[in-house]
């Protein structure tokens, strides 16, 4: 069964109950006031009874049936003897409660029977000692006029069910729209996966509330979806670069490893030349693999971000710069600076580019090297870069023109902008005034 029916159903058994219970009430509420008139008819005949406590009353006492009023039926003895009211042909009956009255001259009772054709109330009341007096009052009346009220409850009650199941099923259709809409936008997620489809969520209601959030859940999952696929496709495209990119060094070193095979023929100084090459090689692919590695973790953060003197990291990265290239100078302005990240990564892409500075420097003038408000900038004063590619330095396996005859990967750069990206900073790069190039690495300040 389906929720919308459940709805309707609900509601018109709500209502159908109230309505049962409310016509219950008023045929109870009606029947007693009915029945408390007659009392109310047959206490105010026998007030006047009480007023002329005499048998000749009788005389006078008119039967109930011809009037509508109450009327004095039969005078009752104390040994159950009965005196009949004028015009009064059958007795009613006499038990020996009514006897009691009769001997005592006090009390009352009240009864209904079948009487002269019709159901009678019957008040029996002791008037004196020795006489007790009945009087009836037909109830014919009151059945009927209760039977054309049950057959009027009954039809407005079947109306009441009848509309209520309507209107029932109108508020289910309409209040349950939203979740039609919401099931339909479901269905058609699942059956087309178009994570676009959105769903109304003007209303300010629960429903509203639960189409809001069906609508930022679509959003969140394609968002991921999105993100997944695009680190897939950045993954594929890794892979074919870095196939493509090893499969020259590779090549080369199975050549001159096979050539060191066949060894017995080579001059000394071939085979050290031989040799050197190689190492070389190895050299370059351990570069290459390394940097093929640190590309493929993309945003994965196995290391905790930590507070990093960037200032400090950036000394340091020099010093070690040195150490590899002798010949290199440096011209160093550092302001205290302190980020948040990992330190591994940081360190990583800040030697990067000084690797790069120093491989371009090109002539004496010194490598610039400024770090202030969060920026770290490094200017070299070499030939620069090809405006042709320019747009293209930071992306993976790319090397420029210029940079083709020189040893590298092409990923040096590419490392430093998914760092710069992984901790919500960037970087750019540009001539610089008077020649060389200028590169800026930004990182949020921590505060």
């Amino acid at each position: 069964m389906s929720f919308e029916r459940r709805v309707t159903i609900a509601a018109a058994s709500a209502v159908a109950v109230a309505v049962v219970l409310a016509s219950l009430a008023s045929y109870l509420v009606v029947r007693h006031e009915l029945s408390h008139s007659i009392n109310t008819s047959l206490n105010r005949a026998l007030g006047g009874v009480r007023s002329t406590p005499d048998v000749n009353i009788l005389r006078r006492a008119r039967h109930p049936h011809e009037i509508d009023a109450a009327g004095i039926v039969q005078m009752v003895g104390p040994g159950g003897q009965v005196t009949l009211a004028a015009q009064v042909v059958t007795p009613l009956p006499v038990s020996k409660a009514i006897t009691a009255l009769a001997r005592a001259g006090r009390g009352k009772l009240t009864f209904e029977t079948h009487y002269d054709g019709s159901d009678v109330r019957v008040l029996a009341a002791g008037i004196k000692p020795g006489l007790a007096v009945e009087i009836d009052r037909s109830l014919s009346e009151l059945d009927s006029t209760l039977s054309e009220l049950r057959l009027i409850l009954l039809v407005v009650a079947a109306s009441g069910i009848a509309l209520a199941a309507l209107l029932g099923w109108f508020v289910a259709r309409t209040t349950l729209a939203p979740v039609r809409r919401l099931t339909a936008a479901a269905e058609h997620v699942a059956a087309t996966n178009d994570l676009a489809a959105r769903i109304d969520d003007t209303r300010r209601d629960e429903l509203g509330s639960l189409a809001r959030s069906f609508n930022a859940m679509l959003g969140a999952l394609d968002g991921t979806i999105r993100a997944l696929d695009e680190s897939a496709r950045a993954q594929r495209q890794l892979v074919a670069d870095a196939s493509h990119e090893l499969r020259t060094p590779v090549t080369s070193l199975r050549t001159n490893i096979e050539i060191l095979q066949r060894s017995d023929g080579l001059a000394p100084a071939d085979r050290t030349r031989l040799i050197a090459d190689v190492v070389e090689q190895l050299e370059e692919l351990s570069a290459l693999v390394g940097d093929l590695i640190e590309l493929a973790r993309d945003d994965e953060h196995v290391e905790p971000l930590e507070e990093i003197r960037l200032d400090i990291l950036v000394a340091e990265a020099i010093e070690w710069a040195k150490l590899h290239s002798p010949n290199a100078r440096f011209d160093v302005d550092l302001e205290e600076t302190v980020i948040s990240g990992v330190p591994s990564r940081i360190g990583r892409a800040v030697n990067n580019l000084l690797d790069n500075a120093v491989k371009f420097a090109g002539t004496d003038a010194p490598i610039e090297v400024r770090l202030h408000d969060g920026e770290l900038a490094i200017r070299d004063h070499g030939p620069g870069i090809d405006p042709d590619d320019l747009p293209h330095i930071f992306d993976r396996f790319f090397r420029g023109s210029r940079s083709r005859a020189l040893p590298g990967s092409g990923l040096g750069l590419a490392i430093v902008r998914q760092v710069a990206e992984r901790h919500a900073g960037s970087v750019s790069a540009g001539p610089a005034p008077g020649g060389g190039t200028i590169v800026r690495l930004r990182v949020p300040v921590a505060t």
